[in-house]
């Protein structure tokens, strides 16, 4: 039971902060989206390589390069978690933020389906209401839309592929994601010499900008390790759930902040998907149930 209430602090804490990530990308809106995906794989991988020398634990490290399997799925995960990134940047700076807010509706859905079909995860009755409740709002979402949401159905496959293979490797968070930045960190360090060497980037041109792109790395990189810390401890299709709070934060920023459309049928996804939240989270933490 501790386990499963530490899981869900972490989970927590890492979709709230994703949640709020719009801020923190608009900020940015003067930089091309894939430097700023760069910025993001180089200064994670700089932040976390400097926290694994500082606990002196590069013998984990080692120990997952010295494992193969460990090694491919973490190459895969690194594309998959890449290609989210540059999605999700480019549909916010382009006044998506709505749009992406459905797709990560959408993914714990997705979620629960791997974690059905693959993993063999079972709910409790209160659960399945939960799982009705979410997905509800997400079939009216869709519904609503009238067209395919093609950003929105990127964000979510992805994302739940990466949730997926974090799943099959036994190892803890933090090398692992070091080692997914790293397998990207060179060609990302490439193109942001390219731009700077070219005058084509305000990096390095503006100190507020280049403090802004530098912090992406820590910005990126503690969501991840609660994420993975919560993937650890509880079910996929918990996680799932969960998940819920990031796409809510998104919505409401997207909406009351940056003025994108709303209808009643975006309140009535919103109000369904809470909805499948409370029941959720009310019996895992009080019943006892993972």
């Amino acid at each position: 039971m501790k386990q499963n209430i530490k899981g869900v602090l972490f989970g927590l804490a890492a979709f709230g902060a994703w949640g709020f990530f719009p801020v923190y990308w608009k900020q940015l809106q003067s930089v091309n989206a894939f430097e700023i995906l760069c910025h993001r794989i180089v200064w994670s991988s700089i932040f976390l390589g400097g926290i694994i020398a500082w606990q002196q634990r590069w013998n984990e490290v080692l120990e997952i390069i010295q494992n193969p399997r460990a090694v491919n799925i973490l190459v895969i995960s690194g594309f998959l978690v890449g290609f989210n990134w540059f999605v999700y940047i480019w549909a916010v700076n382009s006044g998506r933020v709505v749009e992406t807010s459905l797709g990560y509706y959408m993914n714990p859905m997705i979620n629960v389906g791997l974690g059905y079909l693959l993993l063999q995860e079972r709910f409790s009755k209160i659960q399945w209401s939960a799982v009705f409740f979410a997905l509800s709002g997400v079939i009216y979402a869709l519904a609503a839309y009238g067209t395919v949401p093609v950003f929105a159905l990127a964000l979510a496959f992805s994302f739940a592929f990466y949730g997926l293979s974090r799943k099959k490797i036994d190892a803890l968070p933090i090398p692992m994601l070091f080692i997914e930045t790293l397998i990207l960190f060179i060609p990302a360090l490439a193109y942001i010499g390219f731009r700077v060497a070219m005058g084509t980037t305000p990096f390095l041109e503006q100190a507020a900008l280049s403090v802004l792109c530098i912090g992406a790395g820590v910005v990126t990189s503690l969501p991840l390790l609660w994420f993975a810390a919560a993937v650890k401890r509880l079910k996929l299709s918990t996680i799932g759930i969960l998940q819920y709070l990031a796409p809510s934060i998104a919505f409401v920023l997207g909406v009351f902040v940056y003025k994108e459309p709303f209808s009643r049928h975006n309140l009535i996804t919103f109000v369904f998907i809470w909805a499948g939240v409370i029941l959720y989270i009310w019996d895992t933490t009080l019943h006892k149930k993972s």
